[in-house]
C-alpha cells in the first residue's frame, strides 16, 4: 500500500474511524478520506455509488456499521440484518466494478458460532449458529467473508476479512441506548457516583451530552433540560439502573424520592449473571492491527485481531467500580441475558501473517478510557 494512495475509510468519523485515520496519518498516509454520514448513505447503492464516483478510492477500509449492545440487537435484528449486509456487499461489489486495489472488510466476533471452544480459531467460524442476540449482525458481517472469497475466486480481487473482538477506549459510543458493556459500565458507575454527591447539575449534563434523557415511564414522559426537576432526573436514573435504595426494587416510587442519609447507598443494577467472559481489545491497538493487515495481508481467509485474554463481566464490574471509586451496591439482574457464554480469540494468525500484537494492557486501557469519559464537558 503506496503512502500516496487515496484511501477511503468508511464510518470515518465513528469511534474507530477516528483512531485509524490517525494512525495512517502517523505512518505518512496523506490521501485519506472519509465516507460517512450525512454525506454517504452507504446502505443505500445511489450513496455507495456517490462515493466511487466522488472519492475514486484506490484502497477502501469497511468500519461502518450499525451496532448496539444486548438490548439495541433484541430491539432491532431486522435493522442491524439489513443495513448490515446491505453496505457490506454493494461497498464490495463496487470496488470490485471500479477496480479498487484492495477491500479492507472489518467483521465482528458475533459472527462466530454461539458454542465456539475457546479461544476462538478462524477455522471454527462455520462450526454452528451465532448466539441469537447477536445473529443477524454477525451474519449479515460474515456475508463479507463470503462475498471476499468468491469475488477472490471468480474475479482475482484483492480483499481481506478481519473479525476484530469488542473494542474500547476513548471516544466510544457512551449512550445507554447503543452503548457496549464497557462504555456503559463506566457511565453508569460515574452516574452513580455523581447521584450518591447529590450532584445533579453534573448528571444533566451528562444526559443533555449523551442524548439518552428522554424516556416513557408508565404512561409518562421524562426527559432531562437544563430545568429539570431533581425527580425526574431519578426517574430516569432508575429507568437505567441507577437508584437509591436499601433493595433494588421494580417500584419506581422507591427511588425517585430523595433519601434521608441513613437511605444513602446507591444501587446499580447490571443485567444477566456476571459469568458470561469477554475479551476486549483497545481501540488504538486495532486501527494498528488494521494498518499492518491493510499493508501486509493479502488473503481471502479470516485473520481475528484481539488482545489474546479473556475476564468474565463480574471480574469487570469489580475492576471498574474499585477503579472509579464506587462506594454503593451492585444487583444482578439475572432474567435478562447474558449473551453468548464466552468469548476470547485465537489471535496467532495475526502474528505470523502481519506481525500484530496488542500492547496495551487492560487496566491501562480502561484507566484512559474512564479519564477521557470524566473529562468530557
Amino acid at each position: 500500500m503506496d503512502r500516496l494512495s487515496r484511501i477511503t475509510v468508511t464510518g470515518g468519523k465513528g469511534f474507530l474511524g477516528q483512531h485509524l485515520i490517525e494512525k495512517l496519518k502517523s505512518r505518512g498516509y496523506q490521501n485519506i478520506s472519509i465516507a460517512d454520514l450525512p454525506e454517504y448513505n452507504l446502505v443505500d447503492v445511489k450513496g455507495v455509488h456517490k462515493m466511487y464516483a466522488e472519492l475514486k478510492p484506490q484502497i477502501v477500509i469497511h468500519l461502518a456499521a450499525r451496532v448496539g449492545g444486548i438490548g439495541f440487537n433484541q430491539a432491532n435484528p431486522a435493522t442491524l440484518f439489513y443495513e448490515n449486509a446491505m453496505m457490506g456487499i454493494q461497498l464490495m461489489h463496487e470496488a470490485y466494478s471500479h477496480q479498487v486495489e484492495k477491500f479492507v472488510a472489518l467483521g465482528t466476533i458475533c459472527a462466530y458460532p454461539k458454542f465456539t471452544p475457546t479461544p476462538f480459531r478462524e477455522d471454527d467460524i462455520w462450526n454452528g449458529y451465532p448466539e441469537e442476540t447477536n445473529a443477524p449482525y454477525g451474519l449479515a458481517k460474515k456475508m463479507m467473508l463470503v462475498q471476499s472469497q468468491a469475488y477472490r475466486q471468480q474475479y482475482g480481487f484483492n480483499s481481506i476479512f478481519l473479525l476484530p473482538v469488542n473494542l474500547y477506549g476513548p471516544g466510544d459510543n457512551f449512550s445507554f441506548r447503543s452503548s457496549h458493556v464497557i462504555p456503559a459500565l463506566i457511565r453508569k458507575f460515574h452516574l452513580a457516583n455523581l447521584l450518591s454527591s447529590d450532584n445533579f447539575a453534573a448528571i444533566r449534563r451528562d444526559f443533555i451530552r449523551n442524548g439518552d434523557g428522554q424516556i416513557e415511564m408508565e404512561g409518562k414522559e421524562f426527559s432531562v433540560q437544563d430545568d429539570s426537576p431533581d425527580e425526574n432526573l431519578l426517574t430516569i436514573l432508575h429507568n437505567y439502573g441507577i437508584s437509591f435504595g436499601q433493595q433494588f426494587l421494580s417500584d419506581v416510587s422507591v427511588h425517585t424520592k430523595k433519601p434521608n442519609k441513613r437511605e444513602k447507598e446507591v444501587v446499580v443494577e447490571i443485567w444477566g449473571t456476571g459469568q458470561a467472559t469477554r475479551e476486549f481489545f483497545y481501540v488504538e491497538d486495532a486501527a494498528e492491527a488494521i494498518v499492518l493487515a491493510a499493508e501486509q495481508y493479502n488473503k481471502s481467509e479470516p485473520v481475528n485481531i484481539g488482545a489474546g485474554f479473556e475476564i468474565s463481566i463480574r471480574e469487570l464490574v469489580d475492576m471498574l467500580s474499585g477503579l472509579m471509586g464506587f462506594t454503593g451496591r451492585v444487583e444482578w439482574n439475572t432474567s435478562k441475558p447474558d449473551g453468548q457464554p464466552r468469548r476470547m480469540l485465537d489471535t496467532r494468525k495475526a502474528v505470523q501473517e502481519f506481525g500484530f500484537k496488542s500492547s496495551t494492557g487492560f487496566e491501562e486501557g480502561l484507566r484512559k478510557t474512564i479519564d477521557w469519559y470524566k473529562s468530557q464537558k
